[in-house]
């Protein structure tokens, strides 16, 4: 037997981000009493891709917009594959969470000079209805959520990665989770009544990305090692403005965020011409698909920058005006030694968030009792794609609800169940296989899977490149299982760390390929050149990829549900998803 320490917990959340934070906040106020655990991989406030949201979060708040009209914008500009029931639930939720993150937790968005809230101009929304602080949104929500989380009897654990889903010795629920202590090498099997996943996407396996490095989309991995099945896989979001700042440094892939576009950037070509109304009669305020595929076909013909992108210029609005609205972007744009506010910056689209994860109910609930599911760990609530701005509005919406089931559950009489110590054993050695094998170059892998899944996995795929893809994933695969990381400390070992993130990229980008090469049309962020129309939206499906316990993936197509709206109708008079008409110029 391993050295296993076991400790117990009433609700244990994995993940400190926007949906962990509020859920250990609502789980808190429902019952104080109960014992409420969040583990994360790195430092809770300093960590997760909450906060890193520069955008904004959509509401319905205007008397002019309405709930059903942010319902159609999402449910369009997913491409009809949104779980409509999610969906819903998103944008009334958004619109109560909103003013608990202003009057109860004491967030500072921007305001009209009439007092009112200021919304901003998002692609893909037929009205201008983001709520946001500045350019800084992000560290503006997390902040007063950590504050009001070291506030309360809430226990951290800082710096523990979660390595398996263990369930009860009968099969019947989830007894725990079995994490490693970054800072000793220990394992610790953290036994609970209710676990909620929320430790975030990240699709980090491109070559332009903008989600931080300890991202390794560890949760959808651990469900798919768990049995559950994820949907939407081949859906990955590319935000079209990444950061080009060279191929030496990690600032290169990081978000210019949609407000530049929605306020009346300009995207230009290497050779300095307006391109976007080629493309889309939207335009730069098109949905980030079509943004990120334009993009992508003007590298594709060579009419590319000395970096190889486009430039946005925002300076026909005025330096001063942009360095007063993007302050933030401003700063880090001059760090680079690029002008945003007076001159060009160079960009390039960047993988940025997953629409697919784990399948899911309303109330957060998984096929696994005891699991819940939250922000991007869910799948479902976005469909083909995710309007700017409903990321962090998914994720507190979800968040919240999450927390108060979970006491709910407990409070029905959720019990401790007794751990499956063969799982977690096997857990334990599954990790420390890297151990007992020579070191080798883990960083080539990793740049030979961002490569790869960059360029067969992309922005526009076809058969022959996906199914060459999975090949390739499982070569890297096996080539990984004999790749070692040399040394015996465990403790702080960030090399162990490198190879279980690549392990995670690497089953997750399977699901990934798989789902793409199952999916023969083209729906939002997913783009077959070989089927490049959506086909007949009545008949619409989404993908769902699961595991076997042998490690082999399965996929299976499911009709969507269209229960509130079906296509052809719409709840709104005019259309969803085109921008207004003074944005349109």
């Amino acid at each position: 037997m391993s050295d296993i320490r076991t400790e117990q917990t009433d609700i244990l959340i994995i993940g400190a981000g926007g949906a962990g934070l509020f859920a250990a906040l609502h789980a808190h106020r429902a019952n104080p009493g109960l014992s409420i655990t969040v583990a994360v991989k790195g430092l809770l406030g300093k960590c997760g891709c909450t906060r890193m949201v520069q955008g904004g979060y959509n509401v319905a708040l205007a008397a002019e917009d309405s709930i059903e009209r942010h319902f159609m914008d999402t449910i369009v500009g997913g491409k009809w594959l949104p779980r409509q029931d999610l969906a819903w639930r998103l944008v009334t939720g958004a619109v109560e969470r909103i003013r608990e993150l202003e009057n109860e937790l004491g967030c500072y968005f921007d305001r009209n000079p009439d007092g009112t809230l200021h919304q901003k101009a998002f692609a893909g929304q037929s009205f201008d209805r983001t709520v946001h602080k500045g350019d800084l949104t992000g560290i503006e929500i997390v902040n007063r959520l950590a504050e009001q989380v070291w506030a309360r009897d809430i226990r951290r654990m800082e710096e523990h990665r979660a390595l398996a889903l263990i369930p009860a010795a009968d099969g019947s629920a989830l007894a725990g989770v079995l994490f490693v202590d970054m800072r000793s090498g220990g394992f610790v099997l953290v036994r609970a009544r209710a676990v909620l996943l929320a430790a975030g996407g990240g699709p980090t396996m491109y070559r332009y990305h903008t989600p931080s490095g300890d991202k390794s989309c560890d949760g959808m991995a651990l469900a798919l090692r768990a049995g559950l099945a994820l949907r939407d896989m081949e859906m990955v979001q590319f935000h079209p403005t990444g950061l080009l700042a060279g191929p030496d440094t990690r600032m290169t892939g990081t978000v210019l965020e949609e407000g530049l576009r929605g306020s009346g950037g300009y995207l230009l070509n290497g050779a300095g011409a307006r391109f976007m109304f080629d493309y889309h009669a939207h335009g730069e305020r098109a949905t980030r698909d079509i943004v990120s595929r334009a993009i992508y076909q003007e590298m594709r013909e060579g009419r590319t920058t000395p970096l190889g992108g486009v430039y946005i210029e925002m300076k026909h609005l005025g330096p001063d005006f942009v360095a007063e609205k993007f302050k933030g972007m401003v700063k880090r744009c001059a760090d680079c030694g690029f002008d945003l506010a007076g001159g060009r910056v160079e960009v390039v689209p960047t993988a940025h968030y997953m629409m697919g994860g784990i399948e899911f109910e309303e109330d957060c609930r998984t096929a696994l009792p005891g699991l819940f599911v939250a922000g991007e760990d869910a799948g479902g609530v976005h469909g083909a794609n995710r309007l700017g701005g409903n990321g962090v509005a998914n994720s507190t919406v979800y968040g919240g609800i999450a927390g108060d089931e979970m006491a709910a559950f407990v409070a029905r009489g959720a019990a401790f169940h007794d751990p499956d110590m063969a799982t977690a054993e096997s857990a334990v050695a599954a990790a420390l296989r890297p151990f007992a094998r020579p070191a080798g170059g883990l960083y080539r892998l990793r740049e030979r899977l961002d490569n790869l899944m960059w360029d067969k996995v992309g922005i526009s795929r076809e058969a022959k490149d996906l199914a060459a893809a999975l090949d390739e994933l499982d070569a890297l695969a096996a080539e990984l299982e004999d790749t070692g990381i040399g040394g015996e400390g465990r403790a702080f070992n960030l090399t162990w760390h490198d190879w279980l993130n690549l392990e995670n990229l690497l089953l997750v980008s399977k699901s990934i390929a798989l789902a793409a090469l199952a999916r023969e049309d083209s729906r939002g962020a997913h783009y077959r050149s070989d089927f490049p129309d959506a086909g007949r939206l009545e008949d619409s499906a989404f993908t769902a990829v699961s595991m076997d316990p042998d490690g082999r993936l399965a996929l299976e197509m499911k009709p969507v549900s269209f229960s509130i709206v079906k296509p052809g109708e719409s709840l709104i008079e005019d259309e969803a998803g085109a921008p207004p008409e003074t944005a349109q110029g």
